[in-house]
C-alpha cells in the first residue's frame, strides 16, 4: 500500500520547539517533506511574498526553508518541492495558541488555509506557549490526521487544534468547538531610539480569552483538546438577505 505524502509546514521557522514532534508524529503515518520559514514568521497572516525573490535551501533530504511566508512555505511545498502530489498538509506545532481571533493573524493557520485552496486537506497545531513538552501533542496530532487521511474533508474546509498545557497521563478529551473570543490590548508603546528617533511596539500585554462553553477558548481553559473546522469561505450568509434590502 502505497504510503501518505504529508507536508509540514510552521511560522516558527526551522528552529520551531514544536516542529521535531510534529515531524516525527506525521512520519508513523507517512512520508513526510518539511518546508518551513528560514526564521520565524509568526502572525504573518495569510501573506505571500510578491515583491522580492523566493529562495529555496535544501537542508537535507525531505526538509526545505524558504525566505518566505508561512502561506509561501505551504504553496512552494505543494507546488513546487511535492509537484501537487501531496495527501495531507500540516502546520505546526506552534509555539502559542491559535484560538478564536487569533486565526485572523497566525501564520500557522494561514498555511493550513493556503494548503485549503489548493484543495490539499490541512490541520494547524498550536499548543500553549506555556507548555515545554510536545510530545503528547504530538500523540494526539497524529491521531487527528489520521482520521483526516482516512475521512477526508470538504473542499474549503480544514481543521485548527489547540492543546493545552499537557496534563500528567497526556490528554484524556478532545471536543469539537467553535471560535471564541480573545482580548488584545489596545496599548502602542512609544520610545525613542539613542538618535532620539521614535519607533513603535505593537505587543503588548498578554492575549487573554472568555471563557464560553462550546467554544476553543472555554475548551482549552478546562484542560481539553479543541477542534475547530475552519471555512475560506467568509461570506456571512446570514446577513445577505438584509443586506440586499439597503438602497445604496
Amino acid at each position: 500500500m502505497k504510503r501518505p505524502r504529508i507536508l509540514v509546514c510552521n511560522d516558527d521557522g526551522i528552529q520551531g520547539p514544536g516542529l521535531p514532534a510534529l515531524i516525527g508524529a506525521m512520519r508513523r503515518l507517512g512520508r513526510v517533506t518539511v518546508s518551513v520559514p528560514e526564521h520565524e514568521r509568526s502572525a504573518d497572516s495569510h501573506s505571500l511574498t510578491l515583491h522580492k525573490p523566493i529562495r529555496i535551501r535544501k537542508i537535507k533530504d525531505d526538509v526545505y526553508t524558504l525566505n518566505g511566508s508561512p502561506a509561501d512555505c505551504a504553496r512552494f511545498g505543494i507546488l513546487e518541492i511535492l509537484k501537487g502530489k501531496v495527501d495531507l498538509m500540516v502546520s505546526g506545532i506552534n509555539r502559542g495558541y491559535n484560538l478564536g481571533e487569533d486565526v485572523i493573524y497566525s501564520g500557522t493557520v494561514a498555511a493550513a488555509m493556503e494548503a485549503t485552496l489548493l484543495r490539499i486537506p490541512a490541520i494547524s497545531f498550536s499548543l500553549d506557549a506555556d507548555a515545554d513538552d510536545y510530545g503528547p501533542a504530538g500523540t494526539v496530532a497524529q491521531r487527528v490526521a489520521r482520521q483526516v487521511l482516512r475521512r477526508g474533508l470538504p473542499l474549503g474546509v480544514c481543521l485548527n487544534v489547540n492543546f493545552p498545557v499537557p496534563p500528567k497521563g497526556g490528554y484524556k478529551t478532545t471536543a469539537v468547538a467553535k471560535l471564541g473570543r480573545r482580548i488584545y490590548g489596545t496599548d502602542i508603546t512609544r520610545r525613542s531610539d539613542p538618535r532620539g528617533l521614535e519607533y513603535f511596539w505593537l505587543a503588548g500585554r498578554q492575549v487573554t480569552g472568555v471563557d464560553e462553553p462550546g467554544t476553543d477558548v472555554g475548551t482549552v481553559s478546562h484542560g481539553n483538546v479543541s477542534i475547530t473546522p475552519l471555512r475560506i469561505d467568509n461570506t456571512d450568509h446570514a446577513h445577505l438577505q438584509a443586506l440586499s434590502s439597503w438602497k445604496f
